[in-house]
Parts: C-alpha cells; sequence; structure tokens
C-alpha cells in the first residue's frame, strides 16, 4: 500500500544518510511479521527501516517482560546478527536499554515514550485521583482504559496489595471481548472495525498474541462471537457491562463509560471496578459496587469538562545536535535514523497532544524531511494518527516498553547505578530507607566490592537511623536539629566510627518528583583507606552525580505509575 499522503506538503525528501542507505529496504522476514498490526499490509516506500526494526526490537523486549539475550532478539526479530547489535548499542546510547553480559534490559527511561503519550492524552492525569479514592474507599482494584483498535489498553492502575491480587500493568493490551470494557468500546465500532476483530479471532484463535491474558483453552466458535455481539448490545442499553470470569477463573469486573465533553459523547476512557468471586460475585458487583462507580465516572466527566487545557509545556530541545554528536562520537555502531526517529515520540506531551509536521520538526529540531518520514513510519505501525493537519499518538506507545517497566522498584531502577559507581569507586554501595517507625533504615539494594575486607551488610539489614550517614540524610528531610539541620544544608551526612569502630561512611539523599527525600544513596569503608576529608573530596562527587543519575531515572518511571521503594 503507498504511503497516505501527508497533511503538509514539504520538499522533496533530502538524500538519506549513511546510516540510512546501509538499512535501506524491507525489513527482515521476521520483523515485517511482528509489524503486521500497522496501518497497511505493506511497507511504506518513505518508512524508515531503521526506526521499524528498532521499534521491533524494542517490541521483544516488552513482550519478553524487558529482558532478552542478543541471541534471543536476534532469533525473535529475524534480524541479522550485526544489525541487532546495532539497533541495541544504539538504544543504549539513548539510555533506553543497558547491557549485563550478553543479556539486553530495558532502561527506565524508555518510559519517556509512553509518558508523552499520557501527557497528551491528559485523562491518566485528571481521572486517576478519582480512581484511587475509588479503590480506597471499596477496597477493591480500579483500573483505567482506552481502546486500542479491537483491543484495550490499561492507562492506570490502582490495584490492592493481596496475597490474590492482579497482575494487568500500565500499558498491558487485552482482547475486547474477553474484558469488561471491551463491548462499552465496541458500541462505538464500525463494520470496519467488526470485520477487523472477526479477521483478528480467525487468525489467533487463543489470543496467543495477548501475553497479559492467559491463552484460550479452547478455539472459539460462532457462539463466543454472538455472545460478544450480544453483550455490546446490552452495554450500549444499560450503560455498564460486565466480565464474569472472561479472562480466567475468578476474575470479575464491572465497567463504566467515562464519556468526553462534547456533543458527540464518545467514550474516552472506561473505568472499571475489579475483584475475585471469594469477594464479589458477579450480581453483586452491580447490585453493590456499580452505584459508587457511576458517581465516581460522574465526578470524572466533571473533572474533563471543568479542567481547561493546560498550556503547552516546553518541548524537548537539542535531541537533533544530540544524536548527531553521538553519531560523530560513536560512529556506525549509532544508527542516527533510529534515534532520530524515537525523538519525534517525545515532542508530544501535555499541552501538545496534536502537532503539526512543522511543529514536530521545530520541537525535536529535526529537518522537516526527518520528521515526515518518521511520521509516515508511525502511521504505518499505528503509533500515530493524522487528523487534518495534525498528529497525535496512540495507546499503542505504550507497547513500547511501559508494561515491564511500570512495575519497577527503586530499589530495582538504583540497581545498575550503584554496580556503576562500585565499579568507579571500588567500595560498597547501598540503597536504603525509612522504616515504618521512623526510627530505623533498611537496606534495600547494594553492591560489594572485591576485597578482603569489606562491610557486610545484606538488604533487609536494620540499623538505628540516626548512628548512620544514610538515616542521618533521610531524617533531615523531615526533623530540625542541630546535626540534621548542618546535614540538610549541606546535602549529605559523613558519619565517622560512630556505629561502628573504623566503619567511616557517606551517604546523599534521592528525591522524589515532589522533592521528597524518599531514600539515602550510600558508601561505607574501612577507616584507614580514606581520611573523612577524602570522603568528602573524593566519594562525595561521585555519590552526588550517581544520585542525580538515579533520580532521572526514578523521576521518569514515577510521573504516571507507583514506584515502591523495593
Amino acid at each position: 500500500m503507498p504511503a497516505k499522503p501527508m497533511p503538509e506538503t514539504t520538499p522533496k525528501e533530502s538524500a538519506p544518510t549513511a546510516d540510512e542507505a546501509d538499512e535501506k529496504g524491507p525489513p527482515a522476514e521476521g520483523t515485517a511479521a511482528l509489524i503486521g498490526t500497522g496501518t497497511g499490509g505493506n511497507v511504506p516506500a518513505e518508512a524508515v527501516a531503521p526506526l521499524i526494526r528498532g521499534i521491533a526490537v524494542l517490541r521483544e523486549l516488552t513482550e519478553a517482560n524487558g529482558t532478552l539475550s542478543l541471541s534471543g532478539l536476534e532469533r525473535a526479530t529475524g534480524l541479522a546478527r550485526s544489525t541487532v547489535d546495532r539497533i541495541t548499542a544504539t538504544l543504549a546510547r539513548m539510555g533506553y536499554v543497558r547491557f549485563d553480559g550478553r543479556d539486553v534490559h530495558l532502561s527506565p527511561r524508555l518510559m519517556e515514550l509512553g509518558n508523552a503519550y499520557l501527557s497528551a492524552l491528559r485523562l491518566p492525569a485528571l481521572l486517576s485521583p478519582h480512581a484511587d479514592a475509588l479503590a480506597d474507599e471499596l477496597d477493591e482494584s480500579v483500573s483505567l482504559a482506552v481502546a486500542d483498535q479491537d483491543g484495550i489498553r490499561f492507562i492506570h492502575q490502582a490495584t490492592r496489595r493481596r496475597a490474590m491480587s492482579l497482575s494487568f500493568r500500565i500499558g498491558d493490551l487485552l482482547p475486547a471481548e474477553r474484558t469488561a470494557p471491551g463491548p462499552l468500546f465496541a458500541t462505538e465500532w464500525t463494520a470496519a472495525d467488526w470485520q477487523r476483530w472477526r479477521e483478528r479471532r480467525a487468525a489467533d484463535p487463543r489470543d496467543l498474541s495477548f501475553t497479559a491474558v492467559p491463552p484460550r483453552t479452547h478455539r472459539p466458535d460462532t457462539r463466543d462471537d454472538d455472545t460478544f455481539v450480544r453483550r455490546t448490545a446490552e452495554a450500549s442499553a444499560h450503560g455498564w457491562s460486565l466480565d464474569d470470569q472472561l479472562i480466567e477463573p475468578g476474575l470479575v469486573a464491572i465497567s463504566v463509560p467515562v464519556r468526553a465533553p462534547g456533543a458527540d459523547g464518545r467514550i474516552a476512557s472506561v473505568a472499571s471496578v475489579v475483584s475475585h468471586t471469594s469477594r464479589h460475585t458477579a450480581r453483586n458487583l452491580r447490585t453493590t459496587l456499580l452505584p459508587r462507580l457511576r458517581s465516581t465516572v460522574e465526578a470524572m466527566e466533571r473533572e474533563l469538562r471543568d479542567t481547561p487545557p493546560p498550556d503547552p509545556g516546553p518541548p524537548p530541545a537539542d535531541l537533533a545536535l544530540w544524536t548527531g554528536a553521538s553519531k560523530q562520537q560513536l560512529g556506525r555502531e549509532f544508527i542516527e535514523s533510529l534515534a532520530r526517529g524515537l525523538t519525534v515520540l517525545t515532542a508530544f506531551g501535555e499541552g501538545r497532544e496534536e502537532l503539526t509536521l512543522t511543529e514536530v520538526a521545530r520541537a525535536t529540531g529535526l529537518a522537516r524531511a526527518t520528521a515526515r518520514r518518521a511520521l509516515i513510519t508511525y502511521e504505518h505501525l499505528g503509533l500515530v494518527a493524522p487528523s487534518g493537519r495534525t498528529f497525535t499518538p496512540t495507546p499503542r506507545v505504550l507497547s513500547l516498553g511501559f508494561p515491564p517497566l511500570s512495575r519497577t522498584t527503586l530499589s530495582e531502577i538504583a540497581q545498575p547505578h550503584l554496580a556503576d559507581l562500585t565499579s568507579r569507586i571500588h567500595e560498597w554501595t547501598s540503597l536504603a530507607v525509612l522504616s515504618d517507625s521512623g526510627e530505623e533504615i533498611q537496606f534495600t539494594a547494594r553492591v560489594t566490592t572485591a576485597r578482603v575486607m569489606s562491610v557486610n551488610i545484606t538488604v533487609g539489614t536494620r540499623l538505628p537511623a540516626y548512628a548512620t550517614a544514610p538515616g542521618r540524610v533521610l531524617l533531615a528531610d523531615t526533623r530540625d536539629e542541630g546535626t540534621l539541620a548542618s546535614v540538610r544544608a549541606q546535602g549529605y551526612a559523613l558519619v565517622d566510627e560512630e556505629l561502628e569502630e573504623g566503619l567511616r561512611s557517606v551517604a546523599v539523599p534521592i528525591r522524589d518528583r515532589s522533592g521528597r527525600v524518599v531514600a539515602a544513596l550510600n558508601t561505607a569503608l574501612h577507616a584507614s583507606r580514606r581520611t573523612p576529608r577524602e570522603c568528602v573530596t573524593d566519594l562525595l562527587p561521585e555519590l552526588t552525580a550517581t544520585a542525580t543519575r538515579i533520580q532521572t531515572d526514578f523521576h521518569t518511571a514515577a510521573r504516571f505509575t507507583h514506584v515502591p521503594a523495593s
């Protein structure tokens, strides 16, 4: 299928860069199969092949729960090993993946792509406080979902911490017919949408392409199709929909649509209360929880109606210059067209939900021709949708790493940074948080060093907060005492042989997006190795730089998700 005409005209495409020419042509067969869910069966002539291949690698890492070996990526994508090496090297340079031996891991920085979509959507920011309050009131899980063609994709989860709890993540894709929100979204389907749904059902009868749900134990037949059609008609008539153990035995949910302001009253999102049959039957959900869910949805709709559009936030800056500099530094190992293509997604955000080609180019610093080819590629992959002269990111952007990364913890975020810090300073490093009592610290991550005599404190160990450097950093954020006031003013704590003879430690704070200290980064060593002054001159700058990198990842991950300490 030829590429659709773009909303804005642009001069003839300039000659491809060196890495684009090297990667020119149709993608590998395995990758072509992976991107078959795009808007067309054939790759548009002006699509960026390296960008398609990079997206394929990110999707395979996502499906593998965030980690795959290089050889595993080669097999999963059908790409040549040299191509996989160059793609992952480029993604690592962007901070989107990291290497651990031969394994490739998704990094929290990748969540900036999903954050751009969620910021542009506005729904999580406006509706999630209402969902969280309802979850607290009912003591049940509450979710928000949007439509993604004939599936649904979660944009917010307020889950309850129980032994029997939900494992759905923000960004997970579920088949519409096996969910409570699905029939509600299907009330707005066109004939083409229904045809696409039937074709998908025929091609994937066990739902193997939906990795967030258990596969079907039997092939669906026409009775299953008729059931979903009936459920859709009932949802249209009643204004709510029910999932009575369609995903798996024991799981029940009830859903109500959240409609956008305007005359058409289209469904912007669907709010659901999710439980299991040991707590509620399907009938009980309708009689007991539906009234409260409807009341919350009314509050959500008022929020959408009454909240004025936000002022556009600052767009990213100098991305084209950064990618150019990276290409000069790394040479052939850096695929500039992949990096520049990915930066296009970051042009969207709060107050920038719809952008013209000119606005995308201006926000990223890219040439119009480069931005145009990236948008053609994303339209084919279903990652952006055109409307007149503008483009909007779609929920499919969340398929690029967001589900596995949305369940990350602060200790997991910090671990690779601790390893890097230990390799530079050759000392034991750790992350610690305050216990619930506020009188002790608990270590949640650590990296040891290869020394005969080293600190021997394991994850989970608790120590008196006031007697430790990380404890004083944490206490100084909320208490105004002499020593703690000094720690707060200087931005670090140094404890010299107070907890134990010969033990010297330095710690700096880790702050959340609001500026509150939530953890402390610490290094400890024998007093004979460095004087207190050397700890400040040699170790403190390394600690501070590492804390900044941890905070950057932490803030990205916590933009629309809850990041627990451990």
